[in-house]
């Protein structure tokens, strides 16, 4: 629902009725990762996509039912075999979808505090200061029950980064107490997932000790747990024009892109208008000021032994996502040697995609850039890089651990 915070936020500020269906489990081959999110209001009037056309018009029908109605619903579509114009999806796999109300009057009360609030109330308000948050930019996880025991469906838990919270779970306190450690944890790292919380039991564990949360419900309680984390960084050293045309392959890639070269007459803004950030600086000592998390990705396009040397240095060592250097192979080569003796070791040279970018066979700085970003996507979602056509390997890669989480993106 977060990926399209912006207009409901919008809508929520003009009064507006509204019901969001939101993908929150996938199994098999799915266009759409949980978190994927339509929305419809009281006028008819829809916003993204949960299936990529599959089934959107099943699913819009679902969000004018469950205005009228008023109550949340959960939804699995899949593939029929023996009714080839059953509504599902033609990729074969299966989505689960979660559709909930948000009337304007719940999600701006006139008045009473949280706990006066009808639970269907509770939760609308919640949904309502988590589109805020997503929609100015700020870190926030949106946890909602996806399954558990009656009533529960639809309820929603907001946390922020120093642990504050906004709304309920509602049951045992410990519940709102492990969503909200659990929440907290794919917010650190900036991920969206499925949780399955508790055992299914009543029994006291043995020594007296807390009782996981979930089993007090009597039964395993499902959250979706959605992160809203500033853009990830795009690094990109070296203004040339293969730079300006990176530069607008990262924001489509919806990266926060900075620019940095030590000469000020070429890292200018009339060269690169598309950057979020425009750097005049050396790339080492711009690279030693910035506090970077494992999203980040850092393009070395100075191609300048001067340059490049000191940087990736620092930058081999640093738990970014990627660090790429452009260079033909005898530049790489030489890169290498000066590396090893600044004292980089071969695991850390091991991590160096140089040449930078997948072999297209590109020319043109666009190009260029398309081969630098499929890498940098590859590297991100385990891809191979590899044609499609006949190939028998899996077309979504799931690169995330499976302990404990389902249908979890990156």
């Amino acid at each position: 629902m977060l990926d399209i915070a912006d207009e409901l936020h919008r809508w929520v500020e003009q009064g507006r009725d509204f019901a969001v269906a939101t993908v929150v489990a996938t199994h098999g081959s799915a266009p759409r990762q949980p978190g994927a999110a339509l929305a419809v209001d009281g006028a008819g009037t829809a916003i993204g996509s949960v299936s990529g056309g599959c089934v959107e018009g099943a699913v819009y029908e679902l969000c004018q039912e469950a205005l009228r109605t008023g109550r949340p619903v959960l939804e699995r579509f899949g593939y029929s075999d023996e009714d080839a114009f059953a509504v599902g999806l033609t990729c074969g796999g299966v989505i689960d979808i979660l559709v909930e109300p948000i009337p304007a009057a719940a999600a701006h009360p006139a008045g009473g505090g949280p706990a006066a609030r009808e639970p269907a109330d509770r939760t609308a308000g919640t949904l309502a200061t988590g589109l805020a948050a997503a929609a100015a930019g700020e870190p926030a996880a949106l946890a909602r029950v996806v399954r558990g025991p009656d009533g529960f469906l639809g309820r929603a838990l907001l946390v922020r980064p120093d642990g504050s919270h906004t709304g309920t779970l509602g049951g045992h306190p410990g519940l709102d107490r492990t969503a909200l450690a659990e929440a907290r944890a794919l917010l650190d790292a900036g991920r969206t997932a499925t949780v399955a919380l508790g055992t299914g039991t009543d029994d006291a564990p043995q020594g007296g000790g807390a009782q996981p949360a979930g089993s007090r419900c009597g039964t395993t309680i499902e959250l979706l747990v959605e992160s809203s984390v500033p853009a990830p960084r795009m690094i990109v050293f070296g203004a040339i024009d293969f730079a300006a045309a990176l530069v607008k392959v990262g924001k489509f890639l919806n990266y926060h892109v900075t620019v940095c070269d030590a000469r000020p007459v070429f890292a200018t803004r009339g060269r690169f208008p598309d950057a979020d950030e425009i750097v005049v600086d050396w790339p080492h000592r711009y690279l030693d000021s910035q506090e970077l998390d494992a999203r980040a990705v850092l393009c070395v396009l100075t191609h300048d032994a001067k340059f490049d040397v000191p940087l990736l240095e620092r930058a081999l060592r640093l738990p970014v996502a990627y660090v790429g250097a452009m260079g033909s192979r005898r530049t790489h080569l030489d890169r290498q040697r000066r590396l090893r003796e600044v004292g980089l070791s071969e695991l850390e040279l091991n991590r160096l995609r140089s040449p930078i970018g997948l072999d297209l066979g590109a020319r043109t700085p666009e190009e260029t850039a398309l081969s630098i970003a499929a890498e940098i996507v590859a590297n991100r979602r385990g891809g191979t890089g590899t044609p499609l056509t006949g190939a028998h390997t899996p077309i979504h890669h799931d690169t995330a651990r499976r302990v404990g989480r389902i249908g979890s993106v990156a």
